[in-house]
């Protein structure tokens, strides 16, 4: 599995990005998929999480109710809707592909990751 992430840019606080990640292969379907994020100085961080079927996500605490990822497994995209952006939201992101079907959260069940995508929010 491939992965190319896309959408990042620069926003005010309080506004909205749509993130995508476009998935090659014919197994993306069959994978849970996840978005992790890495700010200046800091370690990765788990954001969001979904199952193979969308119908089960999970949320980092500091982006719940602001954050939602889905996915379209028909276009082979995961995206990560991003709404009421703080400055502290500011990171490189990364879309990821597990080895199994799980909404798994943890970068060491993750088996492939695509580049990152740059998320800088301004106060």
């Amino acid at each position: 599995v491939q992965l190319q992430a896309s959408g990042g840019g620069l926003v005010q606080a309080g506004g909205s990005l749509r993130l995508s990640c476009a998935a090659s292969g014919r197994t993306f379907s069959t994978k849970g998929m996840a978005w992790f994020r890495q700010a200046p100085g800091k370690e990765r961080e788990f954001v969001a999480a979904i199952n193979w079927s969308g119908v089960t996500t999970y949320y980092a605490d500091s982006v719940k109710g602001r954050l939602t990822i889905s996915r379209d497994n028909a276009k082979n995209t995961v995206y990560l809707q991003m709404n009421s952006l703080k400055p502290e939201d500011t990171a490189v992101y990364y879309c990821a592909a597990s080895g199994g079907s799980y909404a798994y959260t943890s970068d060491g069940d993750m088996h492939y990751w695509g580049k990152g995508t740059q998320v800088t929010v301004s106060s």
